[in-house]
């Protein structure tokens, strides 16, 4: 039961991100200070560091909250 809660929501929440996206992606995630960017003349390397650990906290919290219910 919990275990099909959580893929519903989880789908739910996936679609809603989807639907937004145009307008979520307008927000400076992604740039945030501490992203590692290296660019070179034939070389690209981007790594979301500090993205990542703000999504991480961010649904950690989410999550917390909502499996305390």
């Amino acid at each position: 039961m919990i275990m099909q809660q959580l893929l519903i929501t989880l789908g739910i929440i996936l679609l809603i991100i989807g639907i937004a996206w145009p307008h979520l992606s307008k927000l400076p995630f992604g740039r945030l200070p501490g992203d590692i960017y290296i660019e070179r003349e034939n070389f690209t390397f981007y790594f979301p560091l500090t993205t990542g650990l703000l999504i991480s906290i961010v649904l950690s919290i989410f999550l917390w909250l909502w499996m305390r219910k």
